[in-house]
């Protein structure tokens, strides 16, 4: 006798670094995303949407491990030999449109995109490989003032959210005043290895909220081993380097104005770090009366496209970290000028500056704040299917609900009264409609309101005990039940 083929059956498990999502945290992300577009529009901004994938070329080298397509970004190699990579934030993409229809699009030209954004880097607490992002950006415009806009436009969505001026700031400082410290710690502008050198340093730099001065200064150096053992290989800068830079990222002072006589110390009489002051000071001038808008040498951002004023939003609020010790709850979003990257593609300069918000990182801060939106959707109401025979009619008297702006459904399983009951309470159903026997002789309905009189559904075992118990209910004719509905709800 030939032995049974064994079947096989998949194991069901996410992969790692991903999560699902269901229910109130994902009405509440799309209530954060109508508000914050509902900020930009009134700035001004089209919402735009582009391919969650990109040729890997056009996408550029800009991710932690960029030797390879398939390093930092997800990749795959199309049926014609061409890399494809998922997107890694939304500024490439748009870069990518730009040059694209460069010539039909408005100059400056205005847009705002949210979706989700992949990273092929190391997941770990908060840290995911998949996540939400909504961007707005302004692509020709060259002067200050379209940035001073992204800043002023931040703080506007963190108000919109319920975030008062002591509980966020939006930090800014400029790479080309990174450019010009940098270059006094001896690194050549000309030389072969800059760029990756500049690069690392700046990722260095950007883990400062995270990692700590001390941190920081071990991969200015020669390395630094985390807590899971894993290496990450330094920078290589002598001890007078590595304090140049500790020092100059804890320059900030309480005032932008201080900041700026503190930076304008440091810089000297470097041309490129004089230029990016200049910037600073023209920005501080726009933003006179946002105070939670600061000057702050520590924002690095860690993508290499940058090329100007950098920003990002942090929260001033604390919270427990995976070693369950206190620490503030950091960045949220960010942004700044990149004047190089459309012209990756046109070969000319096209000036540029967004800023982007993590809605998914925001969204876990504001439920710690208790400030999370959690009725961001209609209270629900159930229909018991009491009589199979009727459904027609039942349905029917969904439609009615439905139709006056009440948000209802009809039991769509097999089950009796009390697992009817038990799923109308797992759904966090706040009215449940019973037309039994004798509502139907009397031409009634009876309503039963679970966030009065919740019990425990198990005791429930049919229609007449329904009927001589003490639950939160009242009787309505058909014809009055969307009314009476609507009465209650309010």
């Amino acid at each position: 006798m030939a032995k049974k083929q064994k079947i096989f059956k998949p194991k069901a498990r996410i992969p790692r670094g991903l999560r699902d999502m269901q229910g109130s945290e994902l009405a509440f992300q799309k209530l954060m995303l109508e508000k914050i577009s509902g900020v930009y529009e009134s700035y001004g901004f089209d919402a735009l949407d582009t391919s969650a994938f990109e040729y890997a070329d056009a996408l550029g080298k800009f991710l932690p491990d960029d030797d390879r397509p398939n390093e930092g970004v997800f990749s795959f190699e199309d049926d014609d030999g061409q890399w494809l990579s998922m997107r890694y934030d939304l500024t490439a993409p748009l870069a990518r449109f730009v040059a694209e229809h460069y010539d039909r699009l408005p100059k400056p030209f205005r847009r705002y995109q949210w979706g989700s954004v992949f990273r092929n880097e190391k997941p770990g607490p908060g840290r995911f490989r998949q996540f939400l992002q909504i961007d707005a950006d302004t692509v020709g415009a060259g002067g200050s003032q379209a940035d001073a806009e992204m800043c002023l436009m931040a703080a506007d969505c963190m108000k919109t959210l319920g975030l008062s001026d002591n509980q966020f700031s939006v930090n800014i400082n400029n790479r080309k005043i990174l450019d010009a410290i940098l270059a006094q710690v001896g690194l050549d502008a000309q030389a072969e290895d800059y760029d990756m050198r500049r690069l690392t340093i700046l990722r260095a730099l950007d883990k400062l909220d995270r990692l700590g001065i001390g941190g920081v200064a071990d991969l200015l150096g020669d390395g630094r081993k985390d807590e899971s053992g894993d290496y990450t290989k330094g920078a290589g800068l002598e001890k007078a380097s590595i304090s140049k830079l500790t020092d100059f990222v804890q320059t900030g002072r309480d005032t932008r104005a201080d900041t700026l006589k503190a930076l304008a110390e440091i810089i000297g009489c470097s041309e490129i770090g004089t230029a990016g002051l200049e910037e600073l000071t023209l920005m501080d001038a726009l933003m006179k009366d946002s105070d939670s808008i600061r000057f702050n040498p520590s924002v690095v951002r860690g993508l290499g496209y940058y090329t100007g004023p950098v920003f990002e939003i942090e929260l001033n609020i604390e919270t427990e970290d995976e070693n369950g010790e206190i620490a503030r709850f950091g960045s949220v979003g960010g942004g700044g000028r990149y004047d190089d990257l459309v012209k990756r593609f046109k070969g000319i300069e096209i000036p540029a500056t967004g800023i982007s918000i993590g809605v998914s990182r925001l969204a876990a801060a504001l439920t710690l704040l208790g400030k999370a939106d959690t009725k961001t959707m209609q209270d629900l109401v159930v229909l018991l299917v009491m009589d199979k025979t009727r459904l027609a009619e039942t349905s029917e008297l969904v439609k009615t609900l439905r139709n006056s702006g009440i948000r209802a459904e009809m039991y769509m399983g097999e089950s009796g009264m009390k697992a009817q009951m038990r799923y109308a309470d797992n759904r966090n159903a706040r009215l449940v409609v019973i037309e039994g026997e004798d509502e139907l002789a009397a031409g009634i309905v009876t309503l039963k309101d679970l966030q009065l009189g919740q019990q425990n559904a198990q005791n429930i075992k049919d229609n007449e005990e329904w009927r001589a118990s003490e639950h939160a209910q009242t009787q309505v004719s058909r014809k009055d039940l969307a009314q009476k509905i609507k009465e209650i709800l309010s």
